[in-house]
């Protein structure tokens, strides 16, 4: 919140601080829902195998359906969408909870595990979205482009943030109470703080982009674009890097005999990462995002190469904390490309886009590095991080060859 401060003043004027501590809030539901299903699986129908598949319906189901409400919100306004997935979400989670318990069919369980991540609110992307659009039309021009990197730097941190404490806060909640109160926990923040965010006077914001029957003056074509596009495949990249680090340094903790202690040992990439993507509001212009993401993504593949071939504790902490720095700053700069070539009236669209890329790599990629650990050993799952790493950096170098040279 201090980057924003400094930074963008008229942003804090114009939204309102409890604007940013509702909009946090709504996205920790979120965060609870893929690990929350796995711990309720898990624990209830005692199923392993089930409980991953489960957690990668939910990531489906968010990949699948995000990017349409996205385009819903960029053609109707976010209020509506908001609060018609935040109320359905909450009924989703709800029902599934029952579900676990019952004697039913895997097959319902994974069909509920669709529903609830084809219905949730997709605040990360459109708070994004809100953002960008507030700045693009109602501030200086010359205060643009510095506060919308203020504002990744911001939203990229909270994101980082809540997907850290979410995890934790399954834990806590599943030991303590039961494996149902993370998913019930979940589904009372989302109809409260989903709602609220929907509420809010920003949420009444429609782009002046749009025409009065609402239609962008962009064609849908546009967002396909190869500048656009490789934007994606990067961010893929960065969600297949999440997926396969986590669930590879699980099982290198696992063979120690210490599963229980990897989220913990996690969390030190994560506010790592959450710190440096604070930190590049303070970068100079003059270091282009073309750059940027060139020169993270390697600092990336170097934490990656160590995390490969940590051998132990002490070293897999040094490779964590090596990677937090790299992948923090690359991810601020993918969305900032991204809100600079969205298509005119389609920034909801693209930022969902950019989200369900995150979701949908980090669920393929936990559910394969999972099966790879199990049968081919931790060795094997520890080196595919580096793969997803060099994704990010191949992707980065796509994107300077294709893009115009910055003055």
């Amino acid at each position: 919140m201090t980057q924003i401060t400094a930074s963008s003043p008229s942003l804090l004027r114009l939204t309102g601080i409890p604007y940013f501590v509702i909009a946090f809030i709504a996205r920790l539901p979120f965060a609870m829902m893929v690990v929350g299903v796995l711990t309720m699986v898990v624990t209830v129908r005692g199923s392993l195998s089930l409980g991953g598949l489960t957690s990668a319906a939910v990531g489906l189901g968010t990949a699948l359906v995000g990017p349409f409400l996205g385009a819903a919100a960029d053609r109707w306004g976010q209020r509506p969408v908001l609060l018609l997935c935040g109320v359905l979400n909450a009924a989703m989670l709800a029902v599934f909870a029952l579900i676990a318990y019952a004697p039913v069919a895997d097959a319902i369980v994974l069909a509920s595990a669709f529903t609830i991540g084809a219905t949730a609110p997709q605040v990360s992307p459109m708070s994004r979205s809100r953002l960008v659009t507030i700045i693009a039309e109602r501030m200086p021009e010359t205060h643009r482009a510095r506060t919308t990197s203020a504002t990744m730097s911001y939203e990229s941190a909270a994101d980082e943030t809540v997907f850290v404490f979410g995890p934790f806060l399954v834990g806590i909640l599943a030991s303590f109470i039961a494996p149902w109160a993370p998913i019930a926990i979940a589904s009372a923040l989302t109809l409260l703080f989903v709602g609220a965010f929907a509420l809010h006077p920003t949420g009444r914001h429609v782009s002046v982009e749009r025409g009065s029957d609402g239609r962008a003056p962009s064609a849908v074509r546009e967002l396909f674009r190869p500048a656009l596009l490789v934007v994606v495949v990067g961010i893929f990249g960065i969600g297949l890097f999440f997926g396969t680090s986590l669930t590879a340094l699980t099982s290198f903790m696992a063979d120690r005999g210490a599963a229980e202690q990897a989220g913990l040992l996690y969390g030190v990439m994560g506010v790592g990462s959450a710190v440096l993507a604070l930190g590049v509001v303070w970068l100079p212009p003059r270091f282009t995002l073309h750059a940027r993401w060139i020169v993270f993504a390697t600092i990336l593949v170097a934490g990656s190469v160590l995390f490969a071939v940590a051998g132990s504790v002490s070293a897999m902490f040094l490779a964590l904390a090596l990677m937090g720095v790299g992948v923090g700053p690359t991810i601020v700069t993918q969305y900032s490309l991204g809100a600079a070539r969205s298509p005119l009236g389609r920034s909801a669209t693209v930022m969902t886009m950019l989200g369900s890329g995150v979701v949908v790599g980090q669920a393929a990629a936990a559910a394969a590095t999972g099966a790879i650990a199990e049968s081919a050993g931790t060795q094997l799952a520890l080196v595919l991080p580096l793969v997803a790493a060099a994704i990010v950096l191949i992707a980065g170098i796509v994107n300077r060859l294709i893009s115009p040279v910055q003055r």
